[in-house]
């Protein structure tokens, strides 16, 4: 059993959907038409008029995209971080000859708003505007869930355009993508598709952008992706695509507001249990995602998560980087975020706690 915080368990239906026969990507107008259908159905999802985009490559390709498409060299760019994801922004902006100034917090509380006040008024006074900020709304090493809000009310105060990480949540919890230039989401996490598309929301000011920057690149670029109706930039990965859109079809016939619901439930269940247990969540209350549970297992995650798969075959994550064996996380997204899979997934965590 497969529960992970992604990639995760892709359902039947959308595994049947991918290894059907594909039309040709590069010359039939059917893959056209399904690509279409699948970026108006995402449309939907991320609540947005903002065009979609769908590109072939695994999540992390939107944000190197963003900013490789949006940084021009010498642009300064306000990282927003309390997480690895958002450490992430600020390296893929050096990468560009960007300037990134990182604004971070502690990866188990949220964002510092007086560190981004004094950020954005300091660039204000200097002259020396922010050309982009960055931020992730969900956390995935450490499942914490971040208040996009009140950061947004910040940068629209001083015009500075918006790029969001919205892979872990998008599609278990409302994002709103209105608020941001560009959103960005991935098909193997809340989709519970395969890994291997990245999916972006993009306003008419981050295509004014783009069109500015002009970047030197084809695969980490947006601006090929503005105008698909005559060729894609690159032949793209149709079963991949057909497996989406199976997969955003069973979102939306289940309905969004009955999905995030699903989701929230889930989560609460996931917390339930862990509390019996006696274990502590990373983060707590308000902070933590309803699309994946982080725990904290000092110096036990990576022994707990091998007893799991060995002695009860159930699939959990540990944390990242420095927290690799200091937390446990349960991926209650997508196909996941169902009560009694969690009681499951918890059941084996239970069972080895026992006989440890």
């Amino acid at each position: 059993m497969l529960f992970t915080p992604g990639p995760t368990a892709v359902p039947p239906s959308v595994r049947e959907a991918m290894a059907e026969p594909q039309p040709n990507p590069d010359i039939d107008p059917s893959f056209r038409e399904r690509y279409e259908a699948v970026c108006e159905k995402l449309a939907t999802i991320y609540d947005t008029d903002h065009d979609v985009v769908v590109m072939g490559g695994e999540g992390i390709l939107g944000l190197e995209a963003a900013i490789a498409s949006l940084v021009a060299p010498g642009d300064r760019v306000l990282c927003i971080s309390n997480g690895l994801y958002g450490d992430g922004f600020a390296d893929f902006v050096d990468s560009y000859d960007g300037e990134a100034e990182l604004v971070s917090a502690p990866f188990d509380e949220g964002y510092d708003f007086d560190a981004i006040d004094e950020a954005l008024e300091s660039a204000a006074d200097a002259g020396e505007p922010f050309a982009l900020a960055t931020m992730v709304h969900c956390e995935t090493p450490t499942g914490t869930l971040n208040d996009l809000g009140p950061v947004l009310d910040r940068l629209e105060a001083h015009d500075v355009p918006s790029v969001v990480d919205a892979v872990s949540s998008l599609g278990g919890v409302p994002v709103p993508t209105d608020r941001i230039d560009v959103c960005l989401g991935a098909s193997q996490k809340c989709f519970s598709a395969p890994p291997g598309l990245t999916t972006a929301a993009i306003s008419d000011r981050a295509w004014d952008l783009v069109a500015e920057r002009d970047p030197d690149s084809l695969y980490t670029n947006f601006r090929p992706w503005r105008d698909v109706s005559e060729d894609f930039p690159y032949t793209h990965l149709d079963a991949n695509v057909a497996a989406l859109d199976a997969a955003l079809d069973r979102l939306l016939e289940e309905g969004l507001d009955a999905v995030y619901e699903r989701h929230a439930a889930a989560t609460e269940r996931c917390r339930e249990r862990g509390a019996d247990l006696g274990l502590e969540p990373y983060p707590d209350g308000e902070r933590a995602s309803p699309t994946v549970t982080a725990f904290r297992l000092p110096g036990e995650a990576s022994r707990i998560q091998r007893r799991v798969a060995e002695e009860e075959d159930v699939v959990l994550a540990t944390g990242l980087g420095d927290l690799a064996d200091d937390v446990l996380r349960i991926g209650h997204m997508g196909y996941n975020a169902d009560v009694a899979k969690v009681d499951r997934a918890m059941d084996a965590v239970a069972a080895v706690s026992d006989s440890a």
